[in-house]
């Protein structure tokens, strides 16, 4: 169903400009997901030359596939940043621009580890103030501690409370 014939209007993507790396993709790969391209990004399949004498469904299956490859990488560059986009330009596949950001942004287990402990401390800093209210206070809590659950680490409740 198309998004107007619905009443809905088609989001933009979220935007990633090189900052919450983990974030962008929690909200990014479900965005493709419900655009029915999640499947180019994660099997980055080969579309098949339409055979001598194509019958109307092999057609029609292979310009579907087809634009749902150019469509998701269509996505990806709209979803980043210029600065971004001259970087990835570069790849082939929606796939290979995806990788490429993991690869780059979300660094490796020992750099999460680092940005998840530079949390942890922020968190045993943090006083509430003056004239903050409970709930402010509770809320750069809460973000802080699911900034550490996005990088793959565990900060429990009790230690929340």
């Amino acid at each position: 169903m198309e998004a107007g014939s619905s009443g809905f209007f088609a989001m933009a993507p979220p935007m990633f400009d090189g900052e919450n790396y983990q974030a962008w993709v929690v909200k990014m790969a479900p965005y493709m997901e419900g655009n029915d391209l999640w499947e180019a990004v994660e099997q980055d399949y080969q579309v098949t030359p339409l055979p001598d004498n194509p019958t109307m469904n092999q057609i029609k299956y292979h310009k579907e596939r087809t634009t749902r490859k150019a469509k998701a990488k269509s996505y990806m560059y709209v979803a980043v940043s210029q600065t971004i986009f001259t970087r990835i330009m570069k790849c082939d596949s929606v796939k290979d621009i995806w990788d490429f950001l993991k690869v780059e942004y979300e660094g490796d287990e020992k750099v999460r580890g680092m940005k998840a402990l530079n949390l942890m401390k922020e968190f045993e800093r943090q006083q509430m103030e003056e004239l903050e209210i409970v709930k402010e206070y509770s809320n750069r809590l809460l973000e802080i501690a699911n900034k550490v659950k996005i990088l793959g680490f565990e900060l429990n409740d009790e230690r929340i409370v």
